[in-house]
């Protein structure tokens, strides 16, 4: 007879390492995917699918595309693709960056962009996502705050930093005189990475122009951004964000450069409070800064 609870114990099992939600019709057995042998990809140079067991095809990237071109299936096809590009294939040089770029540029205003995204299907997060989460706050504002990716609570209400790190950036703001009135919040993706994972680099590549265009379109006059996606997409940096953040440094996106702060995410801060006393400095210094230069 099965047990109720011991059921239920299984469910919080799987949403505490980050299995929150069903992706395909049919389960894969991953462990059974990576010990059979590796297929051969095709002469013709195109992408060998990976089949799970049962026949059914993976939702998930099935393969790697080595630089030089070719493709493995099996055991690397379950390796995320590297975050950053390699300088001689900058992110946004993808068939779905150049679509995304040439959509984004003919957005003239936030209501355009939002609209443009919303019907972009380049990046397959969109598929396993709720919502499309676009920004919050004002956007008239002087100070714009990027992060990385919804998680499940910005997922379902379509708003960025709802969920509980979202409350202590809420926190962490209001200790400088900031709230969601005095500042623009959006993200690196608009859609969520199943189990909040770390995106690949497809997908920021993907993504990056929308966001590239948001930032033209606010001209915010400080950047800030949270978390290590966030501040080494921006400033196409490959350092961690321990030694990114607590110094101002510089986007060039925008055309006209921006004064940008890579700070520690909430996320990152709950798991490490100990790491609440680089933020605070953090902190004080954009709140500095928005005293020297008379912003409001």
């Amino acid at each position: 007879m099965i047990d109720v609870c011991d059921i239920l114990d299984a469910l919080r099992w799987h949403a505490d390492i980050g299995c929150d939600e069903a992706i395909g019709d049919e389960p894969t057995d991953w462990a059974a995917l990576t010990a059979r042998p590796m297929a051969r990809a095709p002469s013709s140079g195109t992408s060998a699918a990976v089949m799970p067991p049962g026949g059914a095809m993976a939702r998930g990237p099935a393969t790697v595309r080595t630089p030089a071109g070719s493709s493995a299936a099996g055991t690397a096809a379950l390796r995320p693709a590297a975050l950053f590009a390699s300088p001689d294939q900058p992110l946004g040089a993808s068939e779905a960056g150049i679509q995304a770029r040439a959509r984004a540029r003919e957005a003239q205003t936030l209501e355009a962009l939002e609209a443009a995204l919303r019907s972009f299907d380049g990046c397959p997060l969109k598929a396993t996502a709720m919502n499309t989460v676009f920004a919050d706050g004002n956007p008239q504002a002087s100070v714009m705050l990027i992060g990385e990716a919804p998680g499940e609570d910005e997922d379902r209400q379509g708003k960025p930093f709802v969920g509980v790190s979202g409350k202590l950036l809420d926190r962490m703001l209001a200790q400088i005189g900031l709230d969601r009135g005095k500042v623009y919040i959006s993200n690196i993706l608009p859609w969520r990475p199943p189990g909040n994972r770390s995106p690949t680099q497809a997908e920021v590549a993907a993504c990056l122009p929308f966001l590239e265009r948001h930032v033209e379109l606010v001209r915010p006059k400080l950047l800030v951004a949270l978390g290590g996606v966030s501040a080494k997409t921006l400033l196409n940096r490959a350092e961690g964000i321990t030694r990114l953040r607590g110094q101002w440094r510089s986007y060039e996106g925008a055309g006209t450069p921006i004064p940008l702060m890579p700070m520690l995410h909430p996320a990152y801060l709950l798991r490490n409070p100990i790491a609440k006393r680089e933020a605070w400095r953090d902190m004080l210094a954009l709140q500095q800064r928005i005293s020297e230069e008379g912003l409001k």
